[in-house]
This record gives C-alpha cells, sequence and structure tokens, in this order.
C-alpha cells in the first residue's frame, strides 16, 4: 500500500521492507451499507484492515472478493489516501470516504498488480475496497452514504491521551 498520514507521505512497502508473498488470512468481519441518493440500501460484510501490517498486505494475492464483500481501511486521522494494486490479482473498486461519512471518489476496475497510485485526491478517513465492476453494477455513485460500526469505534489509548492532554491545556 502507499499511504499518507497527515503530510507525510509514506509507502508502506518500502518503509516496512516486508516479503509479502502470499494472501493474508480472512480478518475480522463488520457490517457494512451503503445507501443511494435516492435510498437504496446496498449491504456487505467486509474485513477491517486494522494493523499497518494488515493495511500493507490488504487483498494482495487475493484470488477472488465476493460480491457482498471487500475491505475496509480506517485511517487514524483524515488524510489523502493513496492506494496501489501490487501483487494483487483482481481488479478492485476503490471507495474513498470523507469524514461525514460520504462517497468521496470511486476508482473503478484498478488495474491488477499495477504501482500506479491510486488517490482519493483530498481528504478521507477511509478507503473501502470492493470487487471490481460492483459499483457501477449497483448504481453507487460519489455522495452516496456509507453506514458500519467501524466508524463509531472507540478511540484508541493515544488518541484519548491526546484528547486529556488538550483538555488538561485548556483549563
Amino acid at each position: 500500500m502507499v499511504m499518507n498520514f497527515g503530510n507525510v507521505s509514506v509507502t508502506m512497502a518500502e518503509s516496512i521492507e516486508h516479503d509479502i508473498t502470499k494472501a493474508q488470512p480472512e480478518l475480522a468481519k463488520q457490517p457494512l451499507t451503503i445507501v443511494t441518493k435516492n435510498g437504496q440500501k446496498h449491504e456487505f460484510s467486509v474485513e477491517i484492515a486494522k494493523t499497518p501490517m494488515q493495511q500493507e498486505v490488504g487483498e494482495m494475492f487475493r484470488t477472488s472478493i465476493p460480491e457482498n464483500g471487500g475491505m475496509l481501511f480506517v485511517w487514524p486521522a483524515p488524510q489523502v489516501s493513496n492506494m496501489w494494486m501490487k501483487n494483487t490479482v483482481v481488479p478492485l473498486d476503490m471507495v474513498f470516504i470523507d469524514m461525514n461519512h460520504y462517497i468521496r471518489a470511486i476508482a473503478e476496475n484498478t488495474v491488477p498488480y499495477s504501482l500506479a497510485p491510486i488517490s482519493s485526491q483530498g481528504a478521507v478517513i477511509a478507503t473501502l475496497e470492493l470487487q471490481g465492476g460492483i459499483t457501477e453494477k449497483l448504481g453507487i455513485t460519489v455522495g452516496d452514504k456509507i453506514e458500519s460500526p467501524a466508524f463509531d469505534a472507540p478511540k484508541t489509548i493515544t488518541e484519548k491521551k491526546s484528547v486529556v492532554k488538550q483538555e488538561n491545556k485548556k483549563k
């Protein structure tokens, strides 16, 4: 994966230097719903890539993505999300989700094995990888709403400490 963290651009494959040679085991899943502008709901069960290693491997070496499946990458803070298709065997639709949980951009049918960056073209809080072509098939477009419990996940200890420090500074 190629990703940006705040103002720092990181190519994770280069920075971590892992030799990834196989698909990762299936990750924990959560429900995710995409609600189109006309109110139609599309239900998915997506894997949640939480750790840097899970995010780095992503969908690499997977030979298929279920029509109602995919993988969600929730970023620690809003950022420009730059992805790639290194070692990714099948085309994907990459859905970039803004801070209000709406689709900001979609990259449809990304090219397998490509190292070209695929950018959100602006700050997002998450990137959703779906089966290639599914967004067109289901009529999913920019501006549709994403609902997922992953967006309501409790803050990490680091995030909580930061909030406490900021609140203490106000006193």
